[in-house]
């Protein structure tokens, strides 16, 4: 079949629009790394280089499904996009600074589902209403998704067990590792989508109608560069948000655990408003945010212990575990809390506006009053409040649940796509 001219006119402003992002990318990246760059200019750059390689990955992960497991490739998608927050915690487990080690875990964890859970469902609600005039109901998770469901449920899971002892040791690091690896493995084994490429967007369209050897490259070439951008970002990234921190006068803890994952979590942010506001794959954009809480639970969470001990054998010094402070303590029970909601939520497979509403609301109640020297309402540590809210609602949820919930089908139909493959 032969092209037409408004076709390839297109396909040539798809790959000029290609050629923008990635010329974008590399800029941000050498911006950032420059030496006696501003505080400041380090962010903006580092900002940029996110943005343009996040819109590319998202672009290219779209088109990969149909190539490979989608499953999978959401997976490697969320891995990438959090590489920064990787990059982040292993900077400070490295410095072993114990004040901060935790902060970025447990802020990119709860901005994820607190803000990003709900953002997808907004969207894709508005996008409806527009569409339809019509209200949106829940949105819903396929069979093979309880994958992903049970990987958040039993990795966050463990960190009972790290939190009764109190402390943070290598074998922790490597079961953590070890249950992202049979995650990623499982998701590896799922078959690739087989319909609906008709459905994909101009960029996503113009690779997955390359030939194939040139489109698996292509893919292939674009995640690598924006798997190296989040790795050569993170360093002079971290220096810079320090020394921000310093001038706007904000606690460093707090600059971390909030100000950065703002920022290191747009990737997720960008592509998830690119999935949802197409209302069809708004599960894909739930999925991913619920792929970047496993990577977090597990492969960012097992970085911590070793990093840490790795650094004091570089030293020299005696290997010890990461004693976990009160505070580290109330942070994580309240993450735990919060995840335990959200996977009650996905237990049936459906995230609906009443989901979205909760979350929301208590989250950003914590956010804006941290603890009792910090925030709107002093003397009054709401996060001992949430978490105890979100304790509450979780098991309330899966009770709640559990009519419409199809755990032994689920699992029949998991079985069946892995004997396919």
């Amino acid at each position: 079949m032969e092209s037409t001219p408004s076709t390839t006119t297109n396909r040539v402003a798809v790959g000029f629009l290609y050629i923008v992002f990635v010329a974008a990318t590399v800029a941000g990246i050498f911006v950032a790394r420059l030496e006696g760059a501003a505080p400041w200019t380090v962010a903006v750059a580092s900002f940029t280089a996110v943005i343009a390689a996040s819109l590319v990955l998202s672009w290219s992960g779209e088109a990969g499904e149909f190539l490979i497991s989608q499953g999978f490739i959401v997976a490697m998608i969320a891995l990438l996009q959090v590489l920064p927050e990787f990059m982040i915690e292993a900077v400070f487990a490295w410095r072993r600074d114990r004040d901060n080690m935790l902060a970025n875990l447990t802020g990119s964890n709860r901005l994820l589902m607190g803000l990003g859970w709900p953002m997808i469902y907004v969207t894709a609600m508005t996008a409806h209403w527009l569409k339809t005039r019509k209200l949106l109901g829940p949105i819903v998770l396929e069979p093979k998704h309880a994958i992903e469901v049970w990987a958040l449920v039993i990795s966050s899971g463990y960190f009972v067990v790290i939190l009764l002892r109190g402390s943070f040791v290598v074998l922790d690091g490597v079961v953590l590792f070890g249950m992202f690896l049979a995650y990623l493995i499982l998701l590896w084994l799922m078959p690739p989508e087989e319909e609906g490429k008709e459905d994909l967007l101009a960029p996503s369209r113009f690779l997955i109608e390359l030939p194939v050897r040139l489109c698996v490259g292509v893919i292939l070439g674009l995640m690598l560069l924006s798997g190296a951008t989040m790795v050569l970002i993170a360093t002079p990234f971290v220096d810079s948000m320090r020394r921000v921190s310093a001038q706007l006068g904000i606690r460093e803890f707090y600059f971390v655990q909030w100000v950065a994952p703002f920022l290191t979590e747009f990737p997720e942010k960008v592509t998830a408003f690119y999935w949802a506001k197409r209302v069809t794959t708004a599960p894909i954009a739930l999925l991913n945010m619920v792929s970047s809480k496993v990577n977090q639970w597990t492969l960012l969470a097992s970085m911590i212990p070793i990093v840490y001990a790795a650094s004091l054998a570089w030293s020299g010094q005696p290997i010890e575990a990461v004693v976990l402070t009160p505070e580290h303590k109330a942070e994580l029970w309240l993450s735990l809390a919060m995840t335990m909601y959200g996977a009650a939520c996905l237990l049936k497979r459906r995230f609906t506006g009443v989901n979205c509403a909760v979350l929301f609301g208590l989250w950003l109640v914590q956010f804006l009053n941290p603890d009792a020297e910090h925030g709107f309402i002093h003397a009054f540590d709401t996060r001992r409040l949430t978490t105890y809210i979100f304790a509450g609602l979780a098991p309330v949820e899966a009770l709640v649940g559990l009519r419409v919930a199809t755990p032994i089908a689920d699992l029949r139909e998991i079985r069946a796509l892995l004997r396919r493959r």
